[in-house]
């Protein structure tokens, strides 16, 4: 089935809106559940930069699951900002160790090879350019990070796409329907985001598949030339 890219932003009120109350708990635990199978760093006292924060229901868990570790968040929703702040307000010891930053990426004024975590859940099926989220693990990293990010799966078919619809949303406003059929048909397939880190130099990534509509890349970051800029 072709990719069909949907907006990279969300701005629509009602959209976010929907966004904030959805109920993400399966896919969301299973992220943190995956995140404590990668081989073991000091997460505890780790710097974390999560990107396509949405809701920071991520961030939240991350945090309350390592109480020591840190977290910039960055998401370009101006749209989602406000339900993410409301989220961080009601847990302080989280609120306190976390930085919010609405702009998109590429941004240059990251620091460089500064943070030992990448974390990113459904951020990239949403680029148009797959390369800016690869580049910016690059450049944000140094050798010996790690790297978790989860994304949605293309969907062999429409047909297929339409049962995963009703499988997962069908209890959700008709909003949250169609936006996440619309990111089936915008998401990557596993061989193609091979092809995504190959180009990257971050060939080093594993991609794997995890359940019938998620894929992830994870993996420790090795010594490799590192960009002077940013693209």
């Amino acid at each position: 089935m072709k990719r069909r890219p949907e907006p990279e932003l969300i701005e629509d009120a009602e959209q976010a809106l929907a966004y904030a109350q959805a109920d993400f708990l399966e896919s969301n635990a299973l992220f943190i559940k995956l995140l404590g199978r990668l081989e073991q760093t000091p997460l505890h006292r780790a710097r974390a930069l999560d990107l396509g924060y949405s809701s920071a229901d991520i961030v939240c868990r991350f945090l309350r699951a390592w109480p020591q570790a840190t977290c910039d968040a960055l998401d370009g929703s101006v749209a989602m900002l406000r339900h993410a702040r409301a989220a961080l307000d009601r847990l302080p010891g989280v609120t306190a160790r976390t930085r919010l930053l609405c702009e998109c990426i590429p941004r240059p004024t990251l620091p460089k090879a500064h943070y030992d975590l990448i974390l990113s859940n459904g951020l990239l099926h949403q680029l148009h350019n797959p390369q800016v989220l690869w580049q910016t693990v690059r450049a944000a990293t140094p050798p010996g990070a790690q790297v978790l990010i989860m994304d949605l799966m293309r969907p062999a078919s429409a047909g297929w796409a339409e049962t995963l619809v009703a499988t997962y949303a069908a209890g959700e406003p008709e909003v949250l329907r169609t936006d996440f059929r619309n990111s089936l048909f915008a998401a990557f397939e596993p061989t193609g985001v091979v092809e995504q880190l190959v180009d990257a130099g971050l060939s080093e990534l594993e991609v794997a598949v995890v359940s019938d509509r998620h894929l992830v890349v994870l993996g420790r970051l090795q010594e490799t030339d590192r960009p002077q800029e940013w693209a």
